[in-house]
């Protein structure tokens, strides 16, 4: 039988191995004429920032299709993610495309060419990452997604 589960994935140099990991965010602090000011660390950290801004979070690409698949099949289910167009986003849009290649093929039980190409659609449900849109459609075809949805907060029904 087919199951979902959402992957938390902690971030580079964070230490000990093993496929279940949590992002470690880590925001630095610094005084500069008085006011506080936030900075990121690194790439994963600004994923994993990103990542649980909402209780749905799709990393895209605006022109791909299964990036497309798979928002429209969230909106059809009555959720309202925030999309991340990463294509839009310059040079730090590359850097998180690399990031979520490397959470995606950590994340697959079998690494293949394809899953470690496509670095998009990634979907975080509750700020853990679920997966490509394999797994967001097996997951909608088996019956889990709404559940997880329900779970995260992005669904009342």
């Amino acid at each position: 039988s087919l199951s979902c589960s959402l992957l938390s994935i902690r971030a580079k140099g964070g230490g000990g191995g093993g496929r279940r990991r949590r992002f470690r965010m880590r925001m630095v602090e610094e005084e500069a004429e008085g006011m506080v000011m936030m900075r990121r660390s690194g790439p994963y950290e600004r994923v994993a920032r990103m990542a649980s801004g909402n209780a749905v979070v799709v990393f895209s690409v605006s022109g791909c299709c299964m990036c497309h698949v798979v928002k429209r099949l969230l909106l059809g289910l009555g959720v309202g993610p925030t999309v991340y167009e990463l294509d839009q986003l310059g040079k730090g849009g590359r850097e998180i495309q690399a990031v979520l290649s490397h959470l995606l093929s950590a994340a697959s039980p079998s690494p293949s060419t394809s899953v470690s190409a496509a670095a998009v659609p990634a979907v975080f449900i509750g700020g853990q990452l679920l997966g490509g849109v394999e797994k967001v459609m097996s997951c909608h075809i088996n019956g889990s997604l709404v559940p997880l949805l329900k779970q995260a907060g992005a669904l009342w029904l």
